[in-house]
């Protein structure tokens, strides 16, 4: 994969989020501790387990990783 998933999530950035997944990319780039350079499932998940309190559930996260996936196959 040559994208890291915050990367990805970065194209999901709005000034008023339309959705959750919006809301978590807006969220994300707030977080300075955010794990920008992985594309590690189990590294992202577990540092928002832990740290994203702003995550409403982590379902959010699991979508946007799905989202994710597909798009890197494409490349």
């Amino acid at each position: 994969m040559n994208k890291s998933f915050y990367h990805f999530l970065m194209k999901y950035r709005h000034p008023s989020p339309k959705d959750e997944i919006s809301q978590f990319a807006n969220n994300a780039y707030l977080d300075h501790s955010f794990p920008k350079h992985t594309d590690d499932y189990h590294e992202l998940s577990t540092y928002l387990e832990l740290n994203g309190h702003y995550l409403g559930s982590m379902a959010i996260f699991d979508e946007a990783w799905q989202q994710y996936m597909s798009s890197e196959k494409k490349q």
